[in-house]
């Protein structure tokens, strides 16, 4: 048994290690070949902080394991919101000022909703889902791109650090690539048999650590980098970076998993876990329309509810 604790906890590090590697090796080759950073920005960093949860799911899905796959996004949707707004609103007051972010809230509700509506009306996820879910973000990058020339700003939901990582030697651009693709799938190898273990031992079902453990895991980068801000003072970064990560999680990851293998979608997240994807979504719409000031009471109230959750996944399963 604690085999597949060490496993489950070494899967998440060498994920979260592996996807920081891959993204600054990424850059620091496309800088050496002059790519502007908002490019940059918009293709090699937004798919590298999603390539975590991308591995977990298509390991989980080509293990005939679909609960882990769908578990491990919609968890990380509502440990988005409810965890990586709430536990820094306890640090630092937050605020939703950043540019463009309303903009962005709504393409998340629209990516929800529809991710929603496959999901329900199908049972499944489809090819022909993935490729319009796919499609669906190709015409939001494209919709990012044009906006932020415009406005000559860069998307709210990048980390400007991220995208500067000039200086790299060309061994040390190669072997950070070589490192994040060797990482990456070695990680959602032993998260997927780790969490499998542990469902099976406990007695769950596989969804369930999906929804739960899995997709607390995927969530820590997202979390690490918004307690950092909001110790910075910066808490604002959070919206973004959550809006951002969960447009991405359905668009992307749902997307390409299912143009690569279909797979169904188990109902317990079809009857309940889904609408609480969606609730966190709304309230998260509510606090940036609003411009609503996050302060220690609404993110006690966030991380809270997120407990009672992870409550009722365990009692109710």
């Amino acid at each position: 048994m604690l085999i597949s604790y060490v496993s489950l906890l070494g899967g998440f590090v060498l994920l979260i290690i592996g996807g920081d590697t891959l993204i600054k090796g990424a850059v620091g080759l496309a800088e050496r070949f002059a790519v502007p950073p908002l490019i940059i920005g918009l293709t090699i960093v937004a798919f590298g902080t999603s390539a975590p949860e991308l591995f977990v799911s298509l390991d989980a899905v080509f293990a005939n394991q679909p609960g882990l796959a769908v578990g491990n996004v919609v968890g990380s949707n509502i440990a988005n919101v409810l965890l990586v707004i709430g536990i820094p609103a306890l640090i630092s007051t937050m605020s939703p000022t950043e540019r463009g972010v309303r903009r962005n809230v709504f393409a998340m509700l629209v990516a929800t909703a529809l991710f929603m509506a496959m999901m329900g009306f199908q049972g499944e996820l489809t090819r022909l889902s993935g490729g319009i879910l796919f499609a669906l973000l190709i015409a939001y990058l494209v919709w990012q791109f044009v906006n932020a020339r415009s406005n000559n700003v860069a998307p709210t939901f990048l980390d400007e650090e991220e995208v500067d990582a000039k200086g790299q030697s060309g061994l040390g651009i190669g072997l950070r690539i070589v490192a994040g693709l060797i990482c990456l799938p070695l990680g959602a190898e032993l998260t997927v048999t780790g969490a499998s273990s542990i469902a099976s031992s406990w007695g769950v079902p596989e969804t369930i650590i999906g929804l739960a453990i899995v997709g607390i895991g995927t969530s820590l980068p997202e979390l690490a980098t918004s307690i950092t801000a909001a110790w910075r003072g910066h808490g604002a970064v959070a919206f973004g970076n959550v809006v951002g990560s969960n447009l991405f999680n359905i668009l992307s990851i749902m997307g390409l998993t299912a143009l690569i293998v279909p797979f169904d979608v188990d109902q317990r997240i079809i009857d309940v876990d889904m609408w609480v994807m969606a609730a966190a979504a709304i309230v998260l719409a509510i606090v940036v329309f609003g411009r609503i000031r996050m302060g220690k009471a609404l993110g006690a109230v966030l991380t809270a509810a997120f407990i009672v959750y992870l409550y009722t996944l365990f009692a109710w399963s």
